[in-house]
């Protein structure tokens, strides 16, 4: 127990955790994510694989990696999923710009590495702070960590975004270096990887984070078989109890819903803000107005989640995504960026609420499992929205007159238009469809 009058920001793991989050995921490159593969000379075709192989490990490696963090212990496997960043980063980040296959080849392991780091963290950091707050006797302040976390996460992605976006700009850089009378000629060569250099210089941070962690003593995870076959044993035992306990198995498909579609949504959002006249140079702006909604919505979700029932955290969230989606599909210039941003919001309260219900339910012995599974279900379920919307894409246009001529450019807005629809749909139909079979088993349970 903690000394008395003592908040959850006075345990030093909390304030790790929150510093990881903030170092792991604000990554520079991200507002300039396509052009960098491709100003390293690879192709748009090589693009889609390197994304592909790096979502296909997460998949695979999401899951064992959570029942390993139970095992061996969740601080063990951070300092690997910081360390294996460190060399993700850094093999870009020096690489030099020789042979087209070399290239390839040391992005295509950049991408197994990500995908190791991005899961072997999933998961493992949460279970590590919110068994911290337990062993504190402060479970019941997970909502204001969140709270706080999701805060200073929205503002390290704004500055990530605007940060990486400009120092990218070779003309940019080169008038700032002007200006502080440095002397230098900056080129593209050189001012592509600066994105990379700082987000380097955030993966070391990251890794100084978790080696400041410590593991909770009242947390029964490090067990002495470490095989595996045990391994595999611990993992099939938290699915087993995640279809045996309904509470949770009704929140994370009700998470899968919503993170999928609205997640898809956004991988779109470019496309959408091109189709409402919002101009292509304030995209990245954008981006940054989003991540402030992660500023607002914390303390809302967090009001709703310590004193609401959590079939009023889900009918906020539901009622915020199905009116943002229809309201989308108005596509108003200018305009139509608010129901886009009402969209946008409810991704941040699925977030919030999925974490607060699934790690207060969760025991401490499979916590990191049960959160890789959540993390899993997520990536599964974007994973077959993207292949289904494809289809739907594929078919749309096959269904055009040819005797139109359209130009490529034409064609791919008109049919984006016309298919926008479904979204709102599939999420109206996902709902009743998963109302009607688990809400009557939507309850609270009495807490841990």
């Amino acid at each position: 127990m903690t000394t008395p009058g003592a908040g959850p920001f006075d345990i030093p793991n909390i304030r790790w955790f929150i510093a990881f989050r903030v170092f792991f995921n604000s990554r520079f490159y991200y507002p300039v994510f396509t052009i960098l593969f491709l100003d390293f000379g690879l192709t748009v075709a090589q693009f889609s694989v390197l994304n592909a192989v790096w979502a296909a490990t997460i998949v695979l490696a999401e899951v064992p990696s959570g029942a390993v963090a139970d095992i061996i212990g969740r601080k063990r496997l951070l300092n690997f999923a910081t360390g294996v960043m460190i060399v993700e980063i850094g093999i870009i980040s020096f690489m030099p710009r020789i042979d087209p296959v070399v290239i390839f080849t040391v992005f295509l392991v950049n991408r197994v590495l990500s995908g190791l780091a991005e899961a072997a963290a999933s998961g493992a950091d949460e279970a590590l702070a919110y068994d911290s707050l337990k062993q504190a006797g402060m479970a019941d302040q997970w909502g204001r960590v969140l709270e706080l976390l999701m805060r200073y996460q929205a503002i390290g992605f704004v500055v990530a975004m605007t940060t990486g976006a400009a120092v990218y700009d070779p003309d940019f850089m080169g008038r700032a270096a002007e200006l502080l009378g440095l002397g230098i000629v900056l080129t593209p060569d050189m001012t592509m990887r600066f994105p990379l250099y700082l987000t380097f210089v955030l993966a070391l941070l990251a890794f100084a984070s978790t080696l400041k962690m410590t593991e909770p003593e009242d947390a029964a995870h490090t067990e002495k078989d470490k095989s595996v076959k045990h391994t595999l044993a611990v993992t099939l035992k938290a699915g087993v109890w995640i279809v045996k306990t309904p509470f949770v198995l009704w929140v994370m498909l009700f998470g899968m819903l919503l993170d999928g579609t609205i997640r898809m949504v956004i991988t779109l959002s470019s496309q959408y803000y091109r189709m409402i006249d919002i101009p292509e140079s304030v995209f990245g702006l954008m981006g940054s107005v989003v991540a402030l909604l992660g500023l607002v919505v914390p303390k809302i979700a967090r009001q709703i989640a310590e004193n609401r029932s959590p079939k009023v955290a889900l009918a906020v969230t539901a009622g915020l995504a199905v009116t943002g989606l229809a309201a989308m599909n108005g596509f108003w210039p200018k305009v139509g960026l608010v129901p886009a941003l009402v969209t946008f919001s409810a991704m941040y309260f699925t977030g919030f609420f999925v974490s607060f219900y699934v790690n207060r339910e969760t025991d401490s012995r499979q916590r990191a499992t049960v959160l890789s599974f959540k993390g899993l279900s997520y990536n599964i379920s974007y994973g077959l929205l993207g292949v289904a919307y494809a289809l739907v894409l594929k078919l749309a246009k096959a269904g055009l007159d040819p005797a139109a001529e359209l130009s490529s450019e034409t064609m791919e807005n008109l049919v984006f238009v016309e298919t926008f629809f479904w979204f709102p749909l599939f999420f109206s139909a996902g709902f009743l469809i998963l109302g009607a079979v688990c809400l009557g088993g939507f309850k609270q349970r009495k807490r841990h």
